[in-house]
């Protein structure tokens, strides 16, 4: 994940360079085509930042869910060994 973090990080660096570049370039204007392009990739580069963030938010949301049930799973079982100890306690109670 932090691959494509950096990733989108530096495709924004390029974008804005090449902007830059496109804007206060020396005899070379950019046309609409390339206009648009670098819209199109710059609107691109902002919904794979947002789709990156709403999927890192539903990984932790999934983690803390998990934390959560590992948490419930260890009182169960220690909920268990408590009854089964006072079982086996009645048992030796009652057999004696």
């Amino acid at each position: 994940m932090k691959k494509l973090s950096n990733s989108i990080r530096i495709l924004g660096i390029g974008l804005v360079l090449i902007v830059g570049l496109s804007v206060s370039g020396c005899g070379w204007h950019a046309d609409d085509e390339e206009i648009r392009t670098l819209e199109e990739t710059r609107s691109a580069a902002l919904d794979a930042e947002k789709t990156y963030q709403d999927k890192k938010a539903e990984a932790d949301d999934l983690q803390r869910q998990v934390d959560v049930k590992k948490a419930e799973l260890e009182r169960a079982k220690a909920e268990k060994e408590k009854v089964t100890k006072a079982v086996e306690a009645r048992k030796s109670a009652d057999g004696e």
